[in-house]
């Protein structure tokens, strides 16, 4: 039974939109001091992970990471209304950096909508 991975185009396509979501918060002066990291390349691989295993493709970030316990990793960091804001503007970048159907990309954005409001974990400031 194919997933909604395989049909967007796996790990390539993953790979693609994640990319271009880290170069608008490598520039972004409310979200790249939520990032300790010096290269953003580390976040980048889990955050591909997370987003392949999600979506039906290989289980590696739970086997490298265990359970993603997203609000629990994010606590650290206040997570306002604006960084959400900032956050899915850059996911938005990156979807339409890539080859969706209108169905796809509907899916993908419903769920990252979803995601950036759970997330927040201070008022707006």
């Amino acid at each position: 039974m194919s997933t909604f991975y395989d049909e967007i185009g796996g790990m390539e396509t993953i790979a693609a939109i994640v990319d271009r979501f880290y170069a608008g918060v490598a520039d972004d002066e409310v979200l790249r001091p939520m990032y300790p990291e010096e290269d953003l390349g580390p976040a980048a691989e889990r955050f591909t992970l997370f987003l392949a295993q999600y979506w039906g493709g290989p289980g590696t970030y739970s086997e490298t990471r265990g359970h993603p316990r997203l609000r629990m990793r994010h606590a650290p960091f206040p997570v306002d209304p604006n960084a959400a804001v900032h956050w899915l503007k850059h996911f938005r970048d990156g979807l339409d950096s890539v080859d969706l159907t209108p169905e796809q990309d509907a899916q993908f954005w419903d769920y990252v909508t979803h995601a950036a409001q759970f997330m927040v974990n201070t008022p707006e400031s």
